[in-house]
């Protein structure tokens, strides 16, 4: 998983934490850095004017995309509550139903991150609406740090979070300890990634494992008599919120973590509203901490690059197909893997297309770009949905896990998306240069993606 960072120059970072003074017109936008300013020219076919209306339709779609995922997460969080007062198996398929919801809703807004924006932003003004990615959806986890799991030879693990009264101290040898005698959202929020990226604590995948249990499918790699097949996920049974020990902590963890997750969401919705002080008001060129169009610009067509070509296609695809290994693989408890592919891809192409919920939200990026640009993008958008589509349609006869082992039918359809969504993010390059923006497609490759 590529985690928070900074994108660009140490000046750039410099701008955003002191606030940028910007304004358009004529030659384009100016900015000063360290008293001598400079100026952005204008592209000859793409005006300051529509520049500005293309990101008010990026900012249009990212609020209404995090006010959809806020309201599937409430639901979550109630079918949640109605699971933890009455468990059973209804509620806990319901609770699951409604946790698969939510994920879809959320795996559309994956597009917003790494673009210096309120999601994920280190430093600069961005950062003061929390940052909240690595609470949200922080992956793989070590489920083991917070609850039971079993090995392939049977035997069950424990001290975790849960089977823990008192102080519990995460791995790592800079983690620090913390009473998790009660556990609430302030608990989970400072074990959360303690002592190590793995220390998952929070957001969505924590809820899931809890949720589901393990996807015990250990056959490539062990022998063992517990792996379920190629269309099981995780079997939790209901009893360990019943009357299997530490069932009460299980359910204080869930209501915890859930809401967690709308407090983060929450906070994404308030900073893309339109009003004094946000987020929107900064990237659209407005207000104290006004960022300047092409560098809002800038910082979008990279983060698009870098999310699809390093984040979804290596990270949370070729480093799973390639190994192969169900351990890496986004959603691995639920075996949901297939959805998050589908809609982290789809919302890449709703900024890039102005889209959202199959409907033209306004002036895109895509719709100022000469033919020839469109031309080729449509070509890697009809193959890759098309790939896409097959993945989906395969998951009635074997979940992901199953399509990335050496002998799947499927296998192939896999690698081709990867690589095609790679090839995808290298093209932001030449769409950022019709916007007057330079780029390398160094600029869309994370440094320190898995090396493959």
């Amino acid at each position: 998983m590529i985690k928070t960072k900074i994108l660009g120059s140490i000046a750039l970072t410099a701008i955003l934490a002191l606030g940028i003074s910007g304004c358009s017109g004529g030659g384009g936008d100016t900015e000063t850095l360290g008293g001598t300013t400079t100026t952005q020219t204008e592209a000859t076919g793409i005006s300051a004017a529509n520049k500005t209306i293309a990101l008010t339709t990026y900012a249009n779609i990212a609020l209404a995309n995090y006010t959809d995922a806020l309201y599937d997460a409430s639901n979550l969080n109630t079918a949640l509550d109605t699971f933890v007062s009455s468990p059973n198996d209804t509620t806990l398929q319901a609770a699951k139903n409604a946790w698969k919801s939510a994920r879809i809703s959320y795996g559309t807004t994956e597009i917003f991150r790494l673009a210096d924006g309120p999601i994920d932003a280190a430093e600069g003004f961005a950062a003061t609406f929390g940052a909240p990615e690595g609470q949200l959806n922080a992956w793989p986890l070590d489920e083991n740090m917070i609850d039971y799991t079993t090995a392939a030879s049977g035997a069950v693990t424990s001290g975790n979070i849960i089977d823990t009264v008192g102080v519990f101290t995460p791995s790592g040898s800079e983690a620090t300890s913390v009473d998790v005698t009660t556990i609430t959202k302030e608990t989970l929020s400072a074990l959360n990634e303690n002592g190590g990226d793995a220390n998952i604590a929070t957001g969505y995948h924590a809820v899931e494992f809890l949720l589901w249990g393990q996807d015990q499918d250990y056959n490539s790699f062990l022998d063992d008599t517990i792996t379920n097949g190629a269309t099981t996920a995780g079997l939790r049974n209901v009893t360990d919120y019943t009357s299997a020990a530490n069932a009460d902590r299980r359910k204080d963890y869930l209501v915890a973590a859930s809401e967690l997750i709308v407090d983060d969401l929450q906070l994404m919705v308030d900073a893309w509203t339109s009003v004094t002080g946000s987020y929107r008001e900064a990237f659209l060129a407005s207000g104290s901490n006004a960022i300047a169009t092409n560098t809002a610009l800038k910082q979008i067509f990279i983060s698009m690059g870098t999310f699809v070509k390093s984040e979804l296609a290596n990270e949370r695809m070729a480093v799973a197909i390639l190994t192969p290994s169900e351990e890496d693989e986004h959603s691995c408890f639920s075996d949901n893997t297939h959805v998050d592919v589908d809609k982290n891809y789809r919302g890449f192409v709703n900024v890039l297309k102005g889209e959202y919920k199959g409907s033209l939200q306004g002036t895109s990026f895509y719709s100022l770009l000469p033919q020839t640009n469109k031309d080729t993008l449509d070509t890697f958008i009809s193959s890759i949905e098309t790939k896409i589509t097959a993945m989906n349609n395969a998951v009635t006869s074997e979940h992901f896990d199953y399509q990335i082992k050496d002998g799947s039918s499927n296998k192939d359809n896999l690698v081709s998306i990867k690589n095609e969504l790679r090839e995808l993010g290298d093209e932001m390059v030449t769409v950022a240069t019709e916007f007057d923006i330079s780029l390398s497609t160094d600029d869309v490759t994370d440094a320190d993606e898995t090396q493959l």
